[in-house]
This record gives C-alpha cells, structure tokens and sequence, in this order.
C-alpha cells in the first residue's frame, strides 16, 4: 500500500507542483486547503502531514497543536515564508517534526518527506514485554509500554532514546540540545523543556512507572522502572 502524505496549502500554485511531485515518487497524496479539512482528514492517519502555515481559517501552528493533542502520531513538516527563529522554534514546540522555509527546492522536499517517512516506518513487533515495562524499538523508532505503543514525535524519540541509553545517568541539556536538534542551535532551550513537558505526560497517561526527573542547571536523568531486556 503506497504511503499516504496530506498537503496542506491554499495556495494552489505551491500546492499543485507539490501534489504532482510527490505522486510520482509512488506516495499517496490527499491535497486540502484549509485548517478544518485539514483536521478532518488526519482520519485517514496519513503518514507525513506537509502543513502551511499560512492557512485562511486555522493558523497551522494551532493545526499542529490540535493534531498532537488529539493523538496523530504522523509526522508533521511546517513549510512557510515565516524563515525567522522564533517561528522555528514555536514550530517545533506545537509538535512538528520537521520545518522548511519558503522558497525550498522540490528535491529538498522529496528528501525531508523520505527522511520523515523513515522515521515513522512500521516493523514487526517483537518479543513480549511485562505491563508497563518501557522497551524502545530503535530501528523502527517506536516505543512501547507493555504491549500498548506509546505515541512520540521524532523529537520526543530522540530525546527518550539518549535518556534511556544513558539511564540513572544525568543527560546535560547542552548535550540533548546539540543532539536531537543542531549542534549549531542558538535559538531558545524552551523547545526541550516543551518536549520534555510532553515526553513526560505521554509515558505517565500509559502507566510507564520510569520517570524523566529534570535535575536543576544541568539537564535530565531517566530513573525507575524495569527495561525491557
């Protein structure tokens, strides 16, 4: 079954170029114009949203925020011609994956598209877990909390997947900065505290018993609970 990409624009001489591209690398493409539709459609749980933000109805920053909050677990890609940094980093607070400023090249967009598809790409579940143990797919970049998955965005993976591989062990916020998003980020910490903030209720709504304890001034341990083997 071919891959399902939403694309959301308004603008229909960006949105046609994209559709058409996409199609033929193989991906299913629904095309909407509008924040509602595009809430409407996450029914289908399409697998990579590429979300405008400039949308007539419902900025796409409160989009994100809605799609996140009512459980979508596809990755979401901000494209706008707001390039400035603080639009960056709210991008990446509400829960999107990925950020490409206006003008962008459409082999760009194949690659980030491919790369986001990688990341949520499904593989056969194995072995067993004891309820609310916490066992961290790598490969298929999936968490799961007993037998139940536990939905991340690719940041919160990230973030979880250092955490875990360093447990009772202090992960500097330095570190993480530099590793989940850009050694060369000099934009605001707030976009780690928010996915931390986030990390934290999803592991606890699922009854993970290990905890992402913030230790002041220096950065995050992962403690408690048993790891799955």
């Amino acid at each position: 079954m071919a891959q399902r990409v939403l694309v959301v624009e308004d603008e229909e001489d960006i949105a046609f170029p994209l559709v058409r591209t996409l199609e033929r690398e193989g991906y299913d493409v629904s095309w909407v114009d509008s924040g509602q539709k595009a809430l409407d459609t996450l029914a289908t749980s399409p697998e990579v949203v590429i979300l405008d933000l400039g949308l007539p109805d419902i900025d796409g920053l409160e989009v994100c925020r809605r799609a996140r909050e009512a459980g979508f677990e596809g990755a979401i890609m901000i494209v706008t011609a707001r390039a400035g940094e603080l639009d960056r980093v709210v991008g990446l607070d509400y829960g999107a994956d990925d950020y490409l400023a206006k003008p962008f090249g459409l082999a760009e967009l194949q690659a980030r598209v491919r790369a986001l598809l990688r990341r949520t790409a499904s593989s056969a579940q194995a072995g067993s877990t004891p309820p609310n143990g916490l066992r961290i797919d790598v490969d298929a970049r999936r968490v799961y909390a007993g037998t139940e998955e536990v939905p991340l965005t690719g940041k919160e993976f990230e973030v979880l997947n250092i955490l875990a591989a360093n447990r009772d062990k202090v992960v500097s916020r330095g570190r993480l900065m530099a590793d989940v998003w850009d050694e060369n980020w000099y934009g605001s910490t707030k976009t780690l505290d928010v996915t931390i903030g986030r990390l934290r209720q999803k592991l606890e709504s699922v009854g993970v018993t290990d905890r992402v304890v913030a230790v002041r001034g220096v950065g995050f341990r992962l403690e408690g609970g048993t790891p799955d083997a």
